[in-house]
């Protein structure tokens, strides 16, 4: 993922955020893969960028722990994809993930809205 303005400028995230990112794109109902890449960008205030490669090695990573199932159809533009939905079992992980995600960020909030400045303690 990456900020779609400069390739350089990249927003590293810890691994497994794009998973979270996609199960819940995917609470919302059934998308294709464009949809979900074209979601998370729209939903982010076009912060987060997903690239193709990144995007389709996480829908085959999640159905393969039975975390979304796919299926074919026909996209708003008349062509053939592939439509990925949530399992129970995804819900599941989403949830926990969720969780373990607002711990994390909360944490990190405590610690970058602390007194202590740039000019606090020395390591």
């Amino acid at each position: 993922m990456s900020t779609r303005e400069n390739n350089d400028d990249r927003i590293a995230l810890l691994q497994g955020t794009l998973d979270l990112l996609i199960l819940k794109t995917l609470l919302l109902g059934p998308c294709h893969g464009q949809g979900v890449a074209r979601s998370i960008h729209r939903q982010s205030e076009e912060v987060l960028f997903v690239d193709h490669g990144s995007l389709y090695v996480a829908l085959q990573r999640l159905e393969d722990k039975k975390w979304i199932h796919a299926k074919w159809g026909v996209s708003e533009n008349n062509r053939k994809a592939r439509f990925y939905s949530l399992t129970p079992k995804g819900r599941e992980q989403l949830m926990e993930k969720a969780g373990e995600w607002r711990r994390l960020t909360r944490a990190m909030g405590l610690i970058l809205d602390s007194g202590n400045g740039p000019q606090g303690e020395e390591a």
